[in-house]
């Protein structure tokens, strides 16, 4: 996926968590932007329109889960892959962020190769989802205005 530059919100209270983070990804194409909580992870998202969020789930002024469930029930957000990052590692915790939305989840310690084959597979993932999208609407278009689609 060489080329874009894609745009990766990483959302964690701690700064120390944030930078270990920031420093996993310093070596790539992504253009990155951290939030402290989960307000302004919202704030963030509705301005910059990340690619994929990594997304702390104890954060102050609204968890990780609930800025997950807020994404998922806007049309706009719906689709960003959030990979939820946490110390948390109880099965519970994996089931409340599956029920928030959440596309994956990572347990700290973070190992640098799974975060980042973690992140390059759901960029890929939604980058074919988009195409495929653009593909329908396109054939759709055709069929719309009378033109046939090619031989299948």
């Amino acid at each position: 996926m060489s080329g874009n530059q894609f745009k990766i919100l990483i959302a964690d209270d701690n700064p120390q968590g944030a930078e270990l983070l920031e420093a996993y990804l310093a070596d790539t194409d992504f253009l990155v932007k951290t939030a402290g909580d989960g307000e302004q992870t919202l704030k963030i998202v509705s301005e910059w329109n990340p690619d994929l969020i990594l997304l702390d789930i104890m954060m102050p002024r609204m968890s990780g889960f609930e800025v997950c469930k807020r994404l998922r029930s806007n049309a706009e957000t719906k689709t960003i892959p959030v990979i939820m990052v946490t110390a948390l590692d109880q099965l519970a915790d994996v089931e409340r962020a599956v029920d928030a939305g959440t596309d994956d989840f990572i347990s700290k310690p973070i190992k640098q190769n799974e975060l980042l084959l973690r992140i390059n597979a759901l960029l890929k993932a939604r980058h074919s989802a988009n195409d495929l999208a653009r593909t329908l609407t396109y054939l759709e278009a055709l069929q719309q205005s009378g033109i046939q689609s090619p031989a299948r």
